[in-house]
């Protein structure tokens, strides 16, 4: 099974309240977004936003151009029909995030929660490292929300690959300053803990 073809039969045969990074409100996000000062204008990208509800929260405080892209066409979906008409708003990219042109353009804010962590060998992280270079703004912020090295070793019946803050930091390279680090923990509908570090990075 590809990668395309696993994501989407878990949005269509779980409902998308149900699998393990749900959460009502992208809390987490919301805060580390505020870290970085962005303005209200700045463009983000959510990274694997699928039918996380962060696209709705950002659009109630104001941010006017947010990019959500994602894998699934029905996670997509499912956050299109939750929008309503707001949906037409934001701009919607339905592809890998290793193969996207991502519209040709540049972000001032980079989004990815439990995205990275997927991407268990060099050369797909390679090839993400070299997307972010190429469609981050000089300037602009990176938040990479990602399974601690003490989290959960799978997910979504995938083996990830977890990290450590030296090990991500050293990752990212001279070009990245990190400017923000925590860890936080998530608990899953099903009340599993998972350990997760949230690093924010600004390109030099």
């Amino acid at each position: 099974m590809d990668r395309k073809e696993h994501w989407e039969k878990v949005y269509n045969t779980k409902s998308h309240k149900e699998v393990s990074w749900f959460t009502e409100h992208a809390t987490v996000a919301l805060e580390l977004i505020s870290q970085t000062k962005i303005g209200k204008e700045n463009s983000i990208i959510d990274i694997g936003g699928g039918a996380s509800t962060l696209v709705d929260d950002l659009m109630k405080q104001g941010f006017e151009d947010i990019t959500v892209i994602d894998i699934s066409s029905k996670a997509l979906e499912i956050a299109k029909s939750r929008l309503g008409h707001e949906a037409s708003k934001v701009i919607w990219i339905e592809a890998d995030i290793l193969e996207s042109n991502f519209n040709n353009r540049n972000y001032d804010l980079w989004h990815d929660r439990a995205v990275f962590h997927f991407l268990t060998s060099d050369l797909e992280r390679i090839q993400y490292k070299g997307k972010l270079a190429k469609h981050l703004a000089n300037g602009g912020h990176a938040i990479l929300s990602i399974f601690a090295d003490d989290g959960p070793e799978k997910c979504s019946g995938l083996t990830i690959r977890r990290h450590g803050n030296s090990e991500l930091e050293q990752f990212m390279g001279p070009e990245f300053e990190l400017v923000f680090h925590s860890r936080t923990i998530h608990q899953t509908p099903s009340k599993t803990d998972q350990k997760f570090i949230n690093m924010i990075f600004q390109r030099k």
